[in-house]
């Protein structure tokens, strides 16, 4: 395929340069009807088209013309059968996945640490989610992948089960040994599922780790705009074999979808294919030295570490991503989110997450020496912000075992429910989320008994300032749970 076209890119110029005039929404007709500074800021090119599904700009929910034209190039660059253009983020095509392998009452395989988005699909669907441990990380205080042997325990008691969804690669970059797991999973002829949202260099590079689409797996949803250069909420899934119908894939994406769809988005997926296309390897490679470069220096600063392939060696940790940046903090005596606070006081840089102890830098091809620059120089300064700290302490892997699941998600989150103090809410059923975000990892959700070692593992990360998040109540102080059924007798 001739990847330097931009059949929907170039529509829009076109139809832009006609300057038809508009009767249709959006009402601020090319700027001219919206406030005047953020019209200033934004620029009259970016608002020109800023259109909506007229003739000659094709329908992203029933493709027949340049929109169709983009995702057949995008699914050759990305190895795929089909690719279907998300407005709505990978959160909506991961929905869009679960929502077309499930139906209501069925299982599907999910490791613990799925993106809410998951749990949100599986209430929608009135799913049964099967859950399987991550391996957890105990030097960093992370989780990695889940490992093939808990996969083959999962799918020899649930065969029944509809579909395996894998995180391939985690939010710090480390795989699992996808190829296993597919090869495993499609010898009980059940369809591979891969939230692949910090994967889309892997694709452009033999030097980062295997694909969803070269590992065999039947979906994959992948965040072109987190790493590839589109603009944020601007993702594509991915699909392969014939286990999975696409014509039913469509339906349900249509289902999930505005039908004021953004051209600006969908016009910056089909630009970033050309260049992930064209100069995806070269693209990768400068980030992939410019990464290894920044991690040399990370291990050489006093009380910090970065991990790098010597972490490698299990079916959990088969490969990782040098591009996702992971600083260990811990011997600095303070928690990673607060060193994310004193970068962002100190030196106006944001990182992309913090967690206890680390935090998550994101290299990309849209980054340069001269920040990378920057940062170690923060960070060589931040080595030294409790010299006087006598005593590190431990790392402490408190994260609690998974609570018994008594309703169906869906069930508890529309069942009968009152509100009590989140701190006598112990043996109750949970009727809402509680989860860590970034990266929006459950650590209660709906239909989950709540456990007096949850309550106090939730209350100390409210109590240090980490970000969590869910339930309707945003200081955690009140928690909403089923209703008990008073007894007869």
């Amino acid at each position: 395929m001739d990847h330097t076209r931009t059949p929907l890119f170039s529509a829009l110029l076109a139809h832009a340069e006609r300057n038809p005039i508009q009767f249709h929404i959006p009402g601020h007709k090319k700027g001219v009807g919206m406030d005047p500074e953020f019209r200033a800021f934004i620029g009259d090119n970016a608002l020109s088209i800023d259109l909506i599904n007229i003739a000659p700009l094709d329908d992203l929910h029933q493709p027949m013309g340049v929109i169709e034209e983009a995702q057949k190039l995008a699914a050759h660059a990305f190895g795929a059968d089909h690719t279907f253009f998300s407005v709505q983020g990978t959160s909506g095509a991961i929905m869009t996945m679960i929502m077309t392998v499930c139906s209501e009452g069925d299982k599907i395989i999910v490791p613990r640490n799925v993106h809410k988005s998951v749990l949100a699909a599986i209430i929608f669907v009135g799913a049964k989610p099967v859950f399987i441990q991550p391996a957890r990380d105990k030097n960093l205080g992370i989780d990695h992948g889940i490992p093939t042997r808990s996969v083959r325990r999962a799918l020899e008691k649930h065969p029944d089960a509809k579909a395996v969804l894998v995180i391939n690669p985690t939010y710090y970059g480390v795989c699992t040994n996808l190829k296993e797991i597919v090869d495993l999973v499609h010898s009980y002829n059940m369809p591979v599922l891969v939230d692949e949202a910090h994967g889309v260099l892997i694709h452009f590079h033999e030097k980062l780790p295997m694909s969803a689409m070269e590992a065999g797996a039947d979906m994959a949803a992948t965040s072109v705009h987190k790493l590839g250069g589109s603009m944020t909420q601007s993702s594509v899934l991915n699909v392969k074999g014939n286990r999975v119908n696409p014509k039913r894939i469509q339906t349900i994406i249509s289902m999930l979808t505005t039908t004021s769809t953004s051209y600006i988005l969908l016009g910056s997926l089909d630009t970033s294919r050309r260049h992930l296309a064209l100069n995806g390897r070269e693209m990768a490679e400068r980030t992939i030295e410019l990464a290894h470069y920044a991690r040399k220096q990370i291990n050489e600063i006093p009380n910090l570490y970065c991990f790098g392939e010597e972490i490698l060696g299990d079916e959990a940790t088969y490969a990782y991503d040098p591009t996702k940046i992971c600083v260990h903090v811990r011997k600095l005596g303070v928690t990673g989110f607060e060193v994310e606070n004193w970068l962002r006081e100190h030196y106006n840089i944001e990182v992309e997450m913090s967690d206890m102890y680390n935090i998550l830098c994101l290299f990309t091809p849209g980054d340069t020496p001269e920040n990378v620059e920057i940062l170690l120089t923060a960070l060589r300064e931040l080595s030294h912000i409790n010299d006087d700290v006598v005593e590190v302490k431990e790392v402490v892997i408190k994260v609690p075992a998974i609570p018994q699941l008594t309703l169906t998600p869906r069930d508890a989150f529309y069942g009968e429910t009152e509100v009590l103090p989140f701190k006598d809410s112990a043996d109750r059923i949970i009727a809402e989320f509680i989860y860590v975000y970034p990266p929006g990892i459950p650590i209660l959700l709906p239909g989950e008994v709540i456990t007096q070692e949850l309550i106090d593992y939730i209350i100390e990360h409210v109590e240090v300032g980490l970000p969590v998040k869910g339930p309707e109540d945003r200081s955690v102080q009140q928690v909403k749970v089923i209703v008990e059924t008073q007894a007869i007798f």
